[in-house]
This record gives structure tokens, C-alpha cells and sequence, in this order.
């Protein structure tokens, strides 16, 4: 299927794009050097291992040949993470961020690929969204969304509980009807028994 790729054009930008991520959002940078945010949007629930390779090589193609220093290198390295395990603080300048868990950062080795890069000029679209109102939408939705999960797991815990609470009624009216079987079946014998004792 098909993705979104964002670019911020400055800092200003990119700090608004770390500001008003979505959950779904992978982020993208040149590894120690100044270079573009670019964010791939992903599907719901996907994780960086369902990226596909070519996504993954036009992401981080976009970052190198968008970065001052690294579109004159042949090959550079790209570190991308989760938008949610980007972490800002107050003492950090615009664009700059942290990771709240280093671990959770991947490298790539990207060269130079100016197909590719020309490919996706052709693509781009200069839009101006309001990220604020965009994310809060998003969050309503997921909201929307896991309080519905939430309600389908309530209605099939209850109905297992229900089947539990049959079976166990119907194991339990067995264990009676047999033991009642049991009884007669052991006084007819025993009175078969002694009658024909008593016949001889």
C-alpha cells in the first residue's frame, strides 16, 4: 500500500512536526549531522519491522540528499525511531530532540540515489495543516477506537463466563443423574440376587 511521507522546509517546521507527531509516525535524520525531519506515516498498528525496504530506502534517500553536509557524501548513515520515543526538553534549540530510549533508535546506511530522490520531487505536495487540530483528531479517534476494543473484550469475557458457568451446571447435573443410575442399578442387583437365592 501506498504512504505519506512529511518534510519539514526549516526548523521552525520540523519543530512543529515533533510537536504534533502521530503514534503511527517513524521519524528520520541524518546521523550526526544537521539534515530534514522526514516522517513516514505507517499503518495502524504496524511497527518499524513492517516498513518495506523500498520505503525505507526512500526515507532515508529524502533525508540525505536534504541535508547540507550529507548530500555531498557518498554514503551516510540515517537513524530513525518512533515519533513517540522522541524526547524534547526545554534547554534543547529548535529541531534538536533526544530519544527517551536510545535502544529503540535504528541505523541505516543509505548512498547517494538521485533517482530515487527525483522520483519523490515529483510526488511532493506543499501543504500547510493545521498539525494541532490533526493530531488531537487522531487522538480522538484512537480513543474512539480502544474504548470500542475495550467493549468487545468485556462482551466476550462475559460470554466465556457464561459457557464456563454452563458447562460447569451441566457437569454437575451429570454427576447427579449418574450417581442416581449407579444407586438403582446396585439395589436391583442385589434384589435379583437374593430372590434367586430364595427360589432354590
Amino acid at each position: 500500500g501506498q504512504y505519506t511521507i512529511y518534510m519539514g522546509k526549516d526548523k521552525y517546521e520540523n519543530e512543529d512536526l515533533i510537536k504534533y507527531g502521530h503514534p503511527e509516525d517513524c521519524w528520520f535524520h541524518v546521523d550526526d549531522l544537521s539534515s530534514a525531519h522526514v516522517y513516514l506515516r505507517l499503518k495502524s498498528g504496524q511497527t518499524m519491522d513492517d516498513i518495506p525496504e523500498d520505503c525505507l530506502t526512500d526515507c532515508c534517500s529524502l533525508v540525505k540528499a536534504n541535508s547540507i553536509q550529507g548530500c555531498k557524501k557518498s554514503e551516510v548513515y540515517i537513524v530513525y525511531t518512533r515519533w513517540k520515543n522522541l524526547k524534547k526538553s526545554a534547554s534543547m534549540v529548535d529541531g534538536q530532540v533526544g530519544f527517551h530510549r536510545p535502544e529503540n533508535v535504528r541505523r541505516y546506511k543509505i548512498a547517494k540515489n538521485n533517482t530515487i530522490v527525483r522520483q519523490l520531487e515529483k510526488t511532493k505536495v506543499e501543504l500547510h495543516p493545521d498539525l494541532a487540530q490533526e493530531q488531537q483528531a487522531r487522538m480522538r479517534e484512537i480513543q474512539k477506537q480502544n474504548k470500542a476494543q475495550r467493549i468487545l473484550e468485556q462482551k466476550k469475557k462475559k460470554m466465556e463466563e457464561l459457557e464456563r458457568k454452563r458447562e460447569m451446571e451441566e457437569r454437575s447435573y451429570d454427576r447427579i443423574v449418574g450417581g442416581e443410575t449407579s444407586v438403582s442399578e446396585s439395589r436391583y442387583e442385589w434384589n435379583c440376587r437374593c430372590y434367586c437365592s430364595g427360589g432354590l
